[in-house]
């Protein structure tokens, strides 16, 4: 049995080099350092202590490396997911608590056993009922919200939790005569040192340098003393074995937030490492072994104190910018957190939670595309309104719900475009063989005739969509009048048809003749052709009415001979080809 497709990592192992491990070596270290503020500020925003933000970058690396078909995704804590978190369980227990802790445990492991069971039944094309306007829309208020959230870190103020920023703002600006000054200049400089260092080089850890910035400013200036907040004793060590809350009431109350962070999750995730694949091209991302990987990754953090993790942004392009090969990087990240548990946790005693908060703001600010929406203005005013509608039901009403409204709103579009696709009457160009589309041409350069309607239908045709082919087949009939004595069917765009629409054309077919015109299909696909035999269409219709092409069909109707034979010909091969 050839274990290759299920553990990707061999595919890269035997041909490892000495210069795969001087790039990995370089970017497991930068990404490593990276994760340290990143981890325990992504922790606070889901609600747990900081030290969960560490152990969540440790196993889910290693198990992503080696099952991954990404060489340079970075894995770990992200903003999004851990927001979500918060979501999800802050209305069933208090952060930080030992019931909040062990619900993000278990819902870690519930998000791993999704995402897996949709990878191993190959179900990653679901991922697709997200468009990209309602993911952008999302994406911006989320980040919206992440960042505001930080205020009273940054500010030094009571602020009341939850996800409305109006809420939030007002309260700010109630309290803003007490905001603690000291507080709010690390804050500040924290922000200004990581964008600072950002311009330099994108591949020096700035959040790094800001969190040694804050913790020498309160240790010297003993600004913990001026009401400055410190994280405190951060306890050392790796994480122990846990194991997530076993009962059904649990799982049924988590249920819909690990099913919104599994398909959000994985598609931040399969996005960014489908970009950064587009730049090396020497492997293949494959999103049904991505699903896998990732929950996997969930499932081995839940059992070591982890919340729910995946591919995150940033650090996968540091990863890639400081010259990460394979998977090996992440697994040298790994390490280096590991080293930082056992041996360097007392170092965090003073960082302020200021710092953390300007980790955070900077990283999600970032998310907010502003060009997105301005773009579809430009070109596609419905998937505008469809961002600009997730946006406001994001901010409005929440993280769960507004990803809901993006659900409903991806998917009534979808059922909106195949019950009334596009549908287009045809003319013929001006001496050729050639049927276009008579509202992008010039009339002066088509031949269309009084007596036949060509027309074509730019989709399957099935029980939603019937109903209107027939009625736009009705309409472009009462515009031709009595004159009309032949419709062409352009059968080449419908690629299936279904009991619905079988039944729904012998009725069309039946009324045609009665009204003493003939009906005639052209370019029909093998499979559309078998289900129309299967129906008895074909008998209906009559064989002699199916054509290779719309001209041969109007030959056929002018009398040519030459065309009848043609017609008889492709009959034929059509039936022994299918036999």
């Amino acid at each position: 049995m050839n274990i290759r497709p299920f553990l990707p990592a061999l595919q890269w192992l035997p041909t490892y080099t000495r210069a795969d491990l001087r790039g990995d070596l370089s970017a497991g270290l930068t990404v490593g350092v990276m994760l340290i503020p990143q981890g325990m500020a992504y922790a606070m925003i889901a609600g747990m202590p900081p030290i969960y933000g560490l152990y969540a970058s440790t196993v889910p690396l290693v198990l992503y490396a080696l099952l991954g078909t990404s060489r340079q995704l970075a894995v770990g804590p992200v903003a999004m997911v851990s927001l979500l978190t918060a979501a999800g369980i802050g209305v069933l227990a208090e952060a930080s608590t030992d019931m909040y802790i062990a619900l993000a445990i278990t819902l870690a492991f519930m998000v791993g056993i999704i995402q897996l069971l949709l990878g191993v039944f190959r179900l990653g094309f679901l991922v697709n009922f997200l468009s990209h306007p309602v993911i952008n829309g999302f994406t911006s208020a989320a980040a919206l919200i992440i960042g505001l959230s930080q205020l009273k870190h940054l500010m030094g103020l009571k602020l009341p939790d939850g996800h409305h920023i109006h809420l939030i703002l007002i309260a700010a600006a109630q309290q803003i005569g007490n905001t603690n000054p000291f507080t709010l200049a690390i804050g500040v400089g924290g922000i200004l040192l990581i964008l600072g260092v950002k311009k330099i080089s994108k591949t020096i850890p700035g959040p790094l340098l800001a969190v040694v910035f804050g913790i020498l400013a309160v240790w010297g200036l003993g600004l913990d003393a001026q009401g400055v907040k410190v994280v405190g004793d951060v306890p050392g060590g790796l994480p122990s074995l846990s194991l997530p809350i076993f009962n059904v009431q649990t799982f049924t109350t988590l249920l819909p937030v690990a099913l919104a962070i599994s398909l959000v999750s994985f598609m931040e995730s399969i996005a960014v490492a489908k970009a950064i694949q587009a730049k090396h091209k020497n492997y293949k991302v494959i999103s049904n072994q991505e699903l896998i990987a990732l929950g996997a990754a969930n499932i081995g953090g839940s059992l070591m104190q982890s919340f729910p993790v995946t591919g995150g942004f940033s650090r996968t392009a540091v990863n890639d910018q400081a010259g990460a090969k394979t998977g090996i990087a992440s697994i040298i990240s790994a390490f280096l957190i590991v080293l930082t548990l056992l041996f360097l946790t007392p170092l965090f005693y003073y960082l302020p939670q200021a710092i953390l908060a300007s980790v955070i703001m900077v990283a999600v600010f970032g998310l907010i595309d502003i060009k997105e929406p301005l773009h579809l203005w430009r070109i596609n005013r419905t998937d505008f309104w469809m961002l600009v509608a997730t946006f406001l039901a994001t901010l409005l009403l929440g993280i769960e719900q507004g990803i809901g409204v993006g659900v409903v709103l991806s998917l009534a579009m979808v059922i909106y475009q195949t019950t009334r696709p596009h549908v287009a009457v045809l003319g013929k160009v001006k001496g050729t063989s050639y049927y276009r589309n008579v509202e992008r041409f010039d009339l002066s350069q088509l031949e269309v005739r009084p007596d036949v309607l060509i027309i074509r239908f730019d989709a399957q045709l099935y029980f939603a969509n019937i109903a209107f082919f027939r009625d736009t087949l009705e309409e472009q009939i009462a515009r031709k009048g009595k004159a009309l004595r032949a419709i062409i069917i352009d059968a080449a765009s419908i690629n299936k048809m279904d009991s619905s629409a079988l039944h729904a054309l012998q009725d069309i077919t039946k009324d045609l003749q009665a009204a003493g015109s003939e009906l005639f299909f052209a370019a029909v696909k093998g499979p559309v052709r078998d289900a129309m035999a299967k129906a008895h269409l074909l008998e209906t219709i009559g064989e002699d009415n199916f054509f290779m092409s719309v001209q041969e069909a109007m030959d056929y109707y002018e009398g040519d001979e030459a065309a009848r034979h043609r017609n008889r010909l492709s009959k034929t091969y059509t039936l022994q080809h299918n036999q």
